[in-house]
């Protein structure tokens, strides 16, 4: 008999963002794959935009702000009900079966250590929900664990795949910012625990090149950014893009000398594994899954000081061009061992686990 599989999927709606591109990557890993006896429900704002990429291959149900509110949550009754995020406030009116898939808990740090503080309850009522539970990293269930009693039901691990699944070609692309000159790249969203503020402060020390930082970044530390920048003239070497779409995303990624990402608190990681498509270095934090997912190739900054990191990067750079046929190909290597159509097919399997 099929069972019927609700996914809350309504962070789709922000494409750009983390959780974005793991709802929209996973709905394309499984579309590739077959689950004749499963039933995928699909919560998204544009039903019909999905159904124009996937067509029959998923029941499509509209997400509406208001089902956020437990008086107008989901009626239907599912065989299993998959909270793809840790934060979302969609709950299921009934529970049969739960999933919950955890990116991190960094709301505990950022938010309130205090377990009584409504944020971490919501988290901890997911807790008590779950009949299983998925994590996206290593780090992520230690740092559950860490700070939550986590009930003793089944826990798995499956690492997120590259988002880039097809090479565009960027030779028509015509850059807004000047890239005449080596460059340093990053992109994510201009929060603190990005970090990008260290990297600017690093560019007071480097003149062979430029940085350029993509990313939504009409933010209070964007603005903190763009002042330091000016008040350490900085503005002929270091650029920000503002968001940007996969086109232009690709050109900075495939044109850079390096990709920098010294986030300090990252459940996952997603664009380290994007530069690395190209064969590029990546020089990351050594922090939370930051080590996990760059593996023993990638260049590491154990902390921020401006002349350290300067240190690091030219050590690695220097490393990396003295062995740059090898390097491009373990690089690349690496980022081909994440693969969503290989994670989609572990969360079926998890479905199975729980239904069969």
């Amino acid at each position: 008999m099929t069972k019927s599989i609700f996914l809350e999927t309504h962070n789709l709606k922000n494409k750009a963002t983390g959780l974005g591109t793991f709802n929209y990557e996973l709905i394309k890993g499984f579309s590739q794959l077959e689950f004749d006896d499963l039933e995928l429900t699909l919560n998204v704002k544009n039903p019909r935009l999905l159904q124009t990429e996937f067509g029959e291959k998923f029941i499509y149900h509209k997400y509406k702000n208001l089902s956020r509110h437990w008086i107008f949550r989901t009626r239907k009754k599912y065989d299993l009900w998959h909270s793809v995020n840790q934060n979302t406030k969609v709950e299921p009116f009934h529970v049969n079966n739960y999933l919950l898939t955890v990116h991190d808990v960094n709301f505990v740090e950022e938010i309130s250590t205090d377990i009584s503080h409504k944020v971490n309850q919501l988290f901890i009522e997911k807790l008590k929900r779950a009949t299983a539970i998925t994590y996206i990293s290593e780090f992520a269930k230690k740092q559950t664990h860490q700070y939550f009693d986590v009930p003793k039901i089944p826990e798995y691990l499956i690492h997120n795949g590259n988002p880039i699944s097809t090479i565009l070609d960027t030779s028509k692309f015509i850059s807004p910012i000047p890239v005449d000159k080596p460059f340093l790249y990053s992109i994510g969203d201009f929060l603190e625990r990005k970090n990008f503020l260290s990297l600017v402060k690093m560019m007071v020390h480097i003149t062979d090149f430029n940085l350029i930082l993509s990313g939504n970044n009409n933010k209070a530390y964007g603005k903190e950014i763009e002042n330091f920048i000016k008040e350490n003239n900085l503005q002929n070497r270091v650029f920000l893009t503002g968001k940007v779409n996969d086109l232009a995303k690709q050109f900075y990624l495939s044109k850079c000398l390096a990709f920098v990402f010294p986030s300090i608190r990252e459940g996952f990681g997603l664009p380290p594994i994007e530069a690395m498509s190209f064969g590029k270095p990546v020089f990351l934090s050594n922090r939370t899954s930051l080590p996990e997912i760059g593996g023993k190739n990638a260049y590491y900054w154990d902390n921020f000081d401006p002349e350290y990191m300067k240190t690091i990067l030219i050590n690695g750079l220097n490393h990396f061009n003295a062995n740059q046929n090898e390097m491009k190909e373990l690089m690349k290597k690496r980022a081909a061992s994440f693969d969503w159509k290989i994670a989609a097919a572990e969360y079926l399997k998890v479905y199975k686990d729980i239904l069969l």
